[in-house]
């Protein structure tokens, strides 16, 4: 570093020092200043350039330094200088001294920030350029993080100086009459009898609604700036208060709630309804599962003591059994369902004309416009195919198309080790396919702890899978009448045949053909939402897999109560999505199931926790079941039983898993969980076990030797 750096980190450092140590605090207090107001007045009145000049030096060190007291030195101007000449002092003293850290923070601190997160802070500088201005002008207005933080972080972007400075003074004018104005009303109480002076009271009453009127104001000039491009456009009066577009877990729950309120809403579906959930993932996929989970029972029954049992798999009909399930739960999103609980179900292709009209080429032919007052976008998600060279050639599946098979492959070859790929290469590998599953990351399940993926790899061997991790897919090229994947691992190159090949490497939006573009609506894997899941069009929101950031049906449908009521009751009250606690299950054998924090990323976080960790294999009723396999392990904070995140791996751990949901949502600890009686003999009872594994771990030893004592006196 060098020495004049060196120089100016020593001498700020001297003076935050020099403040804490002589107490100087304890003249920016709301006591001092009235206790002093005389005094100052009559030396403002003898001498005012004097007290001027030294007031704006101190206001303006105690911003440039960022200590305590600029709030106070608000209302004492108001309370010394009165309103116009005290919100002028402030105004610029307050600029001036905000500008002052803002350079020091760049001119100390950005060099080094830069080096460890330069990536990050380039994305960030690339926003400033775009609307630093303007959301900088709304922090100052709203103050939603306090001013001094604001001066430090801005400092270490690529704003420039003059742009924060008169962003800054302007920002900060209406708080700053606000506050002196409050100041002017402290200045004037003779007696207790002046704390009820309505003049004093409307003064406070002013800097508590104060940042609500702000972020009015802030919200509305957004809106209007927003949709300036639209005017003249806004129809007078609506056909509808909500379209909905997609009639997945999101749509569906969205129309719902719209209809229970008593809204006008018409749900637009292209395609199927129920969605990917019903149609191609959640539900077929646990059929097939159940399917081949009792292929496996069947083939291991000596374990239960059944010297054998034979099974002959009808693959075609074990397909039919899983569109029989499809087609049992229709019924519950079907149209004539949705139909009757009052919402109007359109079917066709939606697409945005403008923020307020939708456009619907629908099923029969014909074109239907709705004007709507809201828009809440629930369009789904889809496979992702890589651009392998061959694999179109090739013939792949998706979990979309793979529903279709009636012939079980010889050779399948699943592209990917997440979720998906591995439930699926499990279930077909069960079912008689030989399976070799393909996954360029070093470890299957990437986001779990590498225990967790470890006993996942061990679980899919023993059924006959062929895990390749750190294999890279290259190309698919035909191979004796049929096809081969090349992979790469180590620069060495493999052909791996295969009759049919599954892409399972993950799911991405759908944001094509809705009229997003037209819009202008920012889009990146997914809409870009606000966290009222609002897109730049207040009245146009995104919810489930095309909003993210997860893409599970259970916060597709979580997500849908956040967009349904902030769509309809938006200009009322609007509520933040609230994703701190979500939980998740893989359902490979044996299941995976979390929610919360994963020690691996606890780690990376930098959180500090405690790890508790009881072994199933210990569970009676695992042992009765013979799956005595798996854990559970619990994360919570140094020294106490708040839960941070819950990894089960066993039977049924999706289902075990709810009781950790329930505790994290309402704050619940492992000492409550423990005083709940659990039914002997299940599975549940891990999870009380579990948390007597904490008490255990945390008992209190220097009590116990005083209770040790005394049970030995009562002896004697």
């Amino acid at each position: 570093m060098a020495p004049r750096k060196l120089i100016v980190i020593a001498a700020l450092a001297a003076l935050v020092a020099v403040f804490f140590a002589f107490d100087l605090g304890r003249y920016f207090s709301l006591d001092f200043i009235k206790q002093s107001q005389a005094g100052f007045a009559e030396l403002y009145a003898q001498r005012p350039a004097l007290v001027l000049g030294v007031f704006f030096a101190v206001y303006v060190a105690v911003t440039a330094l960022s200590l305590p007291g600029a709030a106070i030195m608000t209302l004492a101007a108001g309370a010394i200088f009165g309103l116009g000449t005290g919100t002028v002092l402030v105004s610029f003293a307050s600029s001036l001294g905000a500008t002052l850290a803002f350079l020091a923070a760049r001119y100390v601190l950005r060099d080094g920030v830069r080096a460890r997160f330069g990536a990050r802070l380039a994305e960030i500088d690339k926003g400033v350029a775009k609307e630093g201005g303007f959301y900088l002008f709304t922090l100052r207005l709203v103050p939603l993080v306090p001013f001094f933080v604001i001066n430090l972080v801005m400092g270490l972007t690529a704003m420039r100086a003059w742009t924060f400075y008169w962003v800054s003074q302007l920002g900060m004018l209406a708080g700053t009459i606000v506050y002196v104005n409050a100041g002017t009303q402290l200045a004037r109480i003779e007696s207790l009898r002046g704390i009820l002076s309505p003049a004093l009271l409307g003064s406070f009453v002013l800097l508590g609604v104060f940042p609500l009127i702000a972020k009015k104001v802030v919200d509305a000039f957004r809106a209007r700036r927003v949709y300036a491009r639209w005017a003249g456009a806004k129809p007078k009066t609506f056909d509808r208060n909500l379209v909905v577009i997609g009639a997945g877990a999101a749509g569906l729950v969205t129309s719902y709630i719209a209809a229970v309120v008593k809204a006008k809403v018409t749900l637009v579906e292209g395609h199927k309804m129920g969605g990917d959930c019903l149609n191609y993932g959640c539900v077929p996929s646990k059929a097939l599962i159940k399917t081949a989970t009792l292929l496996q029972q069947m083939r291991e029954s000596a374990k239960y003591g059944i010297a054998r049992a034979e099974a002959t798999v009808n693959f075609a009909q074990v397909m039919e059994r899983v569109a029989q399930v499809v087609r049992d739960v229709e019924p519950h999103d079907s149209v004539e369902r949705y139909t009757g609980l009052g919402v109007d179900v359109v079917q066709g292709y939606a697409k945005l004309v403008n923020p307020w009209t939708v456009e619907i080429r629908r099923d029969d032919g014909q074109t239907q416009t709705l004007t709507t007052r809201s828009i809440v976008l629930a369009t789904g998600a889809e496979p992702f195919v890589p651009p392998l060279p061959g694999l179109k050639e090739a013939g792949y599946l998706t979990s979309d198309t793979l529903w279709e098979l009636r012939e079980l492959p010889r050779r399948l070859v699943v592209l990917g080790g997440g979720p998906i790929g591995c439930e699926l290469a499990q279930s077909f590998a069960r079912l008689g396919a030989q399976v070799t599953q393909v996954e360029m990351a070093p470890r299957l399940m990437g986001r779990e702890d590498e225990e967790v993926s470890a006993l996942v790899r061990a679980s899919l061997e023993h059924d006959g899978v062929t895990v390749l991790t750190g294999h890279k897919a290259l190309r698919c090229e035909p191979a004796d009448g049929a096809h081969a994947l090349v992979v790469e691992t180590g620069g060495i190159e493999t052909r791996i045949p295969f009759d049919r090949l599954l892409c399972a490497v993950g799911r991405v939006a759908r944001l094509k053909g809705y009229g997003l573009e037209e819009l202008g609506i920012p889009t990146g894997r997914t809409i870009t939402t606000n966290e009222y899941l609002e897109t730049i069009y207040p009245n146009i929101l995104a919810a489930g897999d095309v909003a993210g950031p997860y893409q599970f049906t259970h916060t597709a449908s979580h997500q849908a109560w956040y967009a349904s009521v902030n769509a309809l009751f938006g200009g009322l009250k609007k509520f933040k999505a609230d994703y701190s606690v979500i939980p998740w299950c893989t359902f490979v054998d044996p299941e995976v199931a979390r929610v919360g924090l994963s020690e691996q990323e606890a780690k990376e976080q930098g959180i500090a926790f405690e790890v508790t960790r009881y072994g199933i294999d210990d569970l009676d009723r695992a042992i009765a079941d013979s799956a005595a396999h798996g854990f559970v392990k619990v994360l919570t904070v140094p020294g106490k039983d708040r839960i941070l995140g819950v990894t089960i791996v066993g039977a049924h751990a999706g289902e075990l898993l709810a009781e950790y949901v329930l505790a994290m949502r309402h704050g619940l600890g492992l000492n409550k969980i423990l005083g709940t009686i659990h039914t002997y003999p299940t599975l549940a009872e891990a999870n009380k076990y579990a948390a007597g594994e904490w008490k255990r771990n945390h008992q209190p030893a220097r009590l116990l030797e005083w209770v040790a004592k005394y049970h030995a006196w009562r002896r004697a």
